[in-house]
């Protein structure tokens, strides 16, 4: 049995053509897609799933301190729980990029795949205020 097969398929996220055809991913890949959708939609963005996503956008002007990565620790842990049934969540990390860019943080969430009990990580980029 296949990776595509266990985790399923999907179109691509972003979004992409090549060869003039809609890319999909798959397996693993359509997971790690999966959690960057759930956490960068907005609540109330999806017309008929309102509650849907982890809404980390709205953290944009919150300062880059350790109250605020908690708090979007907590968010990351309870939305990919919530929306992501293949996976379950080890841990959240967040933490400022440095003083090279203050306004930014790195969120590293590590999880385990359900199906195959397999150890992953994501790392995703997350805009603040100094």
């Amino acid at each position: 049995m296949n990776s595509a097969t266990i985790f399923g398929k999907g179109i691509s996220f972003p979004p992409r053509v090549a060869n003039g055809r809609v890319t999909w991913s798959a397996g693993e890949q359509n997971v790690r897609e999966a959690i960057r959708v759930i956490l960068m939609t907005n609540l109330n963005e999806r017309v008929r799933l309102a509650e849907f996503g982890g809404g980390l956008d709205t953290f944009l002007f919150e300062p880059n301190n350790p109250a605020t990565h908690h708090l979007m620790e907590d968010r990351i842990q309870k939305s990919l729980s919530q929306w992501e049934p293949r996976l379950v969540v080890e841990s959240v990390r967040v933490e400022p990029v440095g003083p090279s860019d203050p306004e930014a943080a790195t969120a590293t969430i590590q999880y385990k795949l359900v199906a195959t009990q397999a150890l992953e990580r994501v790392t995703l980029g997350v805009t603040l205020r100094s």
